[in-house]
This record gives structure tokens, C-alpha cells and sequence, in this order.
């Protein structure tokens, strides 16, 4: 009897930037919208089935579309009540992913706007590569 094996691959052609805030979703997309000229909205939750047998549990999920250059921003809460998003990135608050390309000096320009504000920790670029949960990002 053959047997025939199905390879999942991810797509993770994303730059994730994590960020540690003790902020509400709401204030901390607030403060971005108006630090970085960014206009974050609320979208459904992401939701993120752990346990097949379980409900998945849903973290706040905020979106912004750049039309030049097509770029996705997500800012997406990393815990709720019941547990984290990427459970490893567990003093992480929120992550900001980006969807396509963005150049260096963009993506510098960013984080170093995050961290200059007052109510930010720290924001810092993560490699999604080297995450155990990263299936958990894909949007």
C-alpha cells in the first residue's frame, strides 16, 4: 500500500514586532494611531483553536491597510484570560505584524517611534522563524 505524506507550509512572510505595554488594546492603538499617523480600527477577534475538541479562544485584533505599497498592519493582543497567543512570548503583550514588503528604513522608523513612547516598554523585531507557535500568527 503506498502512503502518501501532505506537507503543510506556513506562510510567514511577515515582519512581527513585539511589543510590552500595560496598556488596554484600545488606548495602546490609540496612542499609535496618533504617534504614527496610523489608522488602526477594531475587526474580529483572532481566533485560535488550541485543543480540536475545545473552543478557540479569541484575542483582540486590530487592522489598518496602507494602499501604497499594499501593506496589512495587525496589532493583536497576545494574552486574554484564559492564556497567550504564542504561549513562549509569554512577558510579550501584543505583537504588530506587517504583510508585505517594508524597507528597513520603515521598519527602523517604527520601532523607533514605539519606544520612544512613554507607555511602551519595549518594541523589538522578532524572527516568526524561530517560534514554536507560529502557526498561531498567520492571519
Amino acid at each position: 500500500m503506498n502512503k502518501t505524506y501532505l506537507k503543510l507550509s506556513l506562510d510567514l512572510d511577515f515582519v512581527l514586532i513585539a511589543v510590552t505595554a500595560s496598556l488596554k488594546d484600545y488606548v495602546l492603538c490609540h496612542k499609535i494611531n496618533t504617534n504614527l499617523n496610523f489608522e488602526f480600527y477594531k475587526i474580529d477577534d483572532h481566533e485560535v483553536y488550541f485543543n480540536t475538541d475545545e473552543a478557540p479562544l479569541a484575542f483582540s485584533k486590530y487592522y489598518f491597510f496602507v494602499e501604497e505599497g499594499e501593506q496589512e498592519y495587525f496589532l493583536v493582543s497576545n494574552r486574554n484570560s484564559e492564556g497567550f497567543l504564542v504561549p513562549e512570548m509569554n512577558k510579550v503583550d501584543f505583537f504588530l505584524i506587517i504583510h508585505q514588503f517594508i524597507d528597513k528604513e520603515d521598519l527602523n522608523f517604527i520601532i523607533s517611534n514605539l519606544n520612544k513612547m512613554p507607555d511602551i516598554q519595549v518594541a523589538a523585531q522578532i524572527d516568526v522563524r524561530k517560534l514554536k507557535s507560529k502557526e498561531n500568527l498567520v492571519m
